[in-house]
């Protein structure tokens, strides 16, 4: 398990950039299962329907990403590379993510070759899936 200290050491993101709390689980290049605990303090919840938040679905893909990140860069063969995003393909949204909410996301390596892979992620709250995506990234 890595807390956000750890992260930190492994993701380049920094506030408010930086959208996981935890990995809970984590085997390189396969799979790692992280969190998001949402809360209203974010600052996207200020612009994005004040007095109704709901967490953008662009940053909902990035922290699903971000989980991505963590798997492919603990890497030891990996660790000074940066994955960028290069594709978003089969991105679902089924239901909105709202303060209070405990994100719970994981990813899957579907392939990797060279420097491009894709994994797949999935967002739950409470054992409901909220969001889903393949998302291919490219290390440099």
């Amino acid at each position: 398990m890595l807390d956000v200290n750890e992260i930190q050491k492994i993701l380049p993101h920094r506030y408010p950039m930086l959208f996981v709390d935890r990995i809970l689980e984590m085997e390189p290049m396969k799979r790692a299962v992280g969190i998001k605990c949402v809360t209203f303090n974010e600052h996207f919840f200020l612009g994005h329907f004040p007095g109704r938040p709901v967490m953008p679905g662009v940053i909902l893909l990035e922290a699903m990403g971000q989980v991505g990140g963590v798997m492919v860069m603990c890497d030891p063969e990996h660790r000074d590379r940066i994955p960028y995003f290069a594709g978003m393909d089969r991105v679902k949204f089924r239901r909105p993510v709202v303060p209070g909410d405990q994100l719970r996301m994981t990813a899957e390596m579907i392939k990797y070759r060279g420097n491009i892979g894709k994994v797949w992620t999935q967002a739950f709250v409470d054992g409901e899936l909220v969001a889903e995506a393949e998302l291919t990234f490219a290390l440099t």
